[in-house]
């Protein structure tokens, strides 16, 4: 009896470190494997099989994913609504994009949504003044994700920094469920600015980016408290800004270097 109790306690214990500590944390590293320049490549990017979508503030270019050549073109007109696109992703033929009024105060955001074959605009649902600047969102196991930001340059004005930026999970028709903070030591990362791009990898982890920085933090969700945990900090060739993984072929993500203009697709490996 007292054997079978021990080898209960020893797969429980087992369990728990499988599910706390996923294969991929401290095992991988991610390399380059491709970098070329798309003139949009200023916000973020997203992917589906056939296509790359490289979002600028108020444009987005579709490119053949393989040979990089241009397919299609949206863009604001001077005088319309659309301010400031972040980071996007494609779920069931939609191009979604987080859209904010970043640079002004208060801070207003919506999700925008395109048709990804045409790049024409369909939908779009509005957040207006809610819990800062909507700078990214993904799907994830039947949820929508997002980020919204604050800023420290900002201060002054909002009486926050990046500390509030907060992580909220909604369903499927974008009604709040739980929130979540980053923990300091991400903040910290931050300088004056915000997370910038998330995207959740193909370990279930969130892969998060900041605003400069040529790292991502892989976060995991806290089993109790609202503060995400920090599992590492993974160093890629972006310089932040909005990345996608590749949910065509999982171990690919896509990033972007904003003042070069450039494309860059990564690799996670073993180390």
């Amino acid at each position: 009896m007292r054997a079978n109790a021990t080898v209960k306690i020893f797969l429980s214990i087992l369990i728990l470190i499988v599910i706390n500590f996923p294969i991929f944390a401290g095992e991988k590293k991610f390399v380059t494997k491709e970098e070329f320049h798309i003139a949009e490549a200023r916000q973020g990017i997203a992917v589906d099989e056939n296509y790359i979508y490289v979002i600028g503030t108020r444009e987005i270019g579709k490119y053949n994913k393989i040979t990089h050549e241009f397919v299609n073109k949206w863009a604001e007109a001077d005088d319309g609504p659309i301010k400031h696109l972040d980071s996007g992703v494609i779920i069931d033929g939609k191009l979604y994009c987080a859209h904010s009024n970043y640079p002004e105060i208060p801070m207003t955001s919506s999700i925008e949504i395109w048709d990804a074959k045409t790049l024409e605009h369909i939908e779009s649902h509005s957040f207006g003044i809610y819990r800062g600047s909507c700078t990214w969102a993904d799907y994830s196991n039947g949820y929508w994700y997002a980020a919204f930001g604050h800023y420290k340059k900002w201060k002054h004005l909002t009486g926050k920094d990046a500390s509030w930026t907060s992580i909220v999970k909604f369903d499927q028709n974008w009604m709040e469920l739980e929130s979540w903070v980053l923990p300091n030591n991400v903040v910290e990362k931050f300088e004056k600015m915000s997370n910038s791009g998330g995207s959740f990898g193909p370990d279930n982890l969130l892969y998060c980016s900041g605003h400069d920085a040529p790292e991502l933090y892989v976060l995991k969700f806290p089993q109790m408290g609202s503060i995400l945990e920090l599992v590492e900090i993974m160093p890629i060739n972006i310089a932040g800004q909005g990345i996608a993984w590749d949910r065509s072929n999982p171990n690919y993500i896509y990033g972007i270097i904003k003042k070069e203009k450039k494309v860059i697709i990564s690799e996670l490996v073993d180390k």
